[in-house]
This record gives C-alpha cells, sequence and structure tokens, in this order.
C-alpha cells in the first residue's frame, strides 16, 4: 500500500513537473525585452562636431535641416512643429531646451552655458548631437499624456 501511494506520488509529481513545463513553453509568445541599455556615462556619446560617427544622418541634416530638427524632436518625445519656432530669436530656444531636457532624461553632466553657446553657435551640429545620442541610448520614448482611441 505505501509503495502504491509513493508510485502515485512519484508520477503526480513528474506529470506536475511535466505538465507546468509544457504549459510554460507554449505560453511565452515573447521574451521581455530590455528597455534601456544601461550605461554608466555621464557624458554625451559623441562630440559636437563628431559628424562624421554617422554620415547619413550628418547629410540629412546639412541638406535639410528644418525636416531634420522636426523629426528629431518627435523622437524626443517633443511636437513634430517645435523647432521651426527657433527662428524666431537671438539664442534658439527650443534647440536649448531639447538639449537640457535630453542631458536630464540621461542624466549627461553638462553646464547650461555650454548649452547656449552650442545651440546658438553650434546649431546643426547641435540637433546632430542629440540624434546620436538617442540613436546611442536605445531608450524608447512612452508619451503619458497621450489618449488611446
Amino acid at each position: 500500500m505505501k509503495q502504491r501511494r509513493a508510485d502515485w506520488l512519484v508520477r503526480f509529481v513528474l506529470s506536475a513537473i511535466y505538465t507546468e513545463a509544457t504549459m510554460t513553453s507554449k505560453m511565452v509568445i515573447h521574451q521581455p525585452q530590455p528597455v534601456m541599455v544601461a550605461r554608466e556615462s555621464e557624458e554625451w556619446s559623441s562630440g559636437i562636431c563628431d559628424c562624421c560617427d554617422d554620415v547619413p544622418q550628418c547629410c540629412f541634416a546639412f541638406w535639410c535641416l528644418p525636416c531634420f530638427a522636426c523629426i528629431t524632436s518627435e523622437k524626443h518625445g517633443e511636437c513634430l512643429c517645435l523647432p521651426l519656432l527657433d527662428g524666431f530669436g537671438m539664442i534658439p530656444p527650443i534647440n536649448m531646451s531639447m538639449r537640457v531636457s535630453m542631458r536630464q532624461r540621461y542624466r549627461i553632466k553638462d553646464t547650461m552655458c555650454k548649452d547656449c553657446l552650442y545651440s546658438t553657435f553650434c546649431y546643426s551640429c547641435s540637433w546632430c548631437q542629440m540624434a546620436r545620442e538617442m540613436k546611442t541610448r536605445n531608450i524608447p520614448i512612452v508619451l503619458v499624456s497621450a489618449k488611446h482611441s
């Protein structure tokens, strides 16, 4: 009698393990993917003049900077046409605010003074640097206030 119970218990445990293993393998459709690439660096991944790191992107920015800036802005999670407002002042406020926002998001240590200088005197290079940074950091943007229909 004890032998029968032991055999039954062993069969029960083995069938439970087999069932759990087969159910698990059938239930998992997609493995979770990392959302953020872990980076220890607190610096920009590329310099302000490292346009040769991504030549097609640099050419796009050179030939059609307004389009490039709008696309980069949208990828950052801002309004598509926001960079078009940069033409109405001495210091481009949108470029500068995007640089500050990006520094805060990626925890890059830099200064507002450099942001102001790069935004004013290296406008297209600044947009290229921000685009390269987003591409390097590979962090998907989720709009919190977006409504789903």
